[in-house]
């Protein structure tokens, strides 16, 4: 269920990004609306996913993703230039993106991490 939060979450930044690019830096009234709906709708959902995802992981993908598909938004929809530099960034995510997955936080030690990152959350809280 939190990768369907997850998605959702992501599914939101990018209207909203694409929405803040319609919004003409915030000239058009309907434009403008969406995109602080969507990013609030964004954040909201991404909050929940945090509840059980790891929060380096998490962010991972969001933004990889977020990056990523935005990237071909702009080009497909916005008609927007992309050069080398940007494909090979856009590659780069996507590596940074499947490594984090792989091998980062919260694979193989679930139990482990959650007990600590929870400890470190109350730490963080109490002061």
């Amino acid at each position: 269920m939190a990768y369907l939060f997850l998605a959702i979450s992501i599914i939101g930044e990018l209207f909203g990004t694409s929405m803040l690019k319609a919004s003409q830096g915030f000239t058009k009234l309907y434009p403008s609306i969406f995109t602080l709906v969507a990013f609030v709708t964004s954040l909201f959902f991404l909050s929940i996913a945090l509840k059980t995802l790891p929060l380096n992981m998490t962010y991972a993908i969001w933004s990889g993703i977020g990056a990523v598909a935005t990237a071909l938004i702009s080009v497909l929809i916005w008609k927007e230039k992309i050069n080398i530099g940007s494909i090979i960034g856009i590659a780069l995510i996507v590596i940074g993106v499947v490594v984090l997955n792989l091998f980062g936080a919260g694979h193989g030690e679930e139990g482990d991490a959650k007990g600590a990152s929870d400890q470190q959350a109350q730490l963080f809280l109490s002061k």
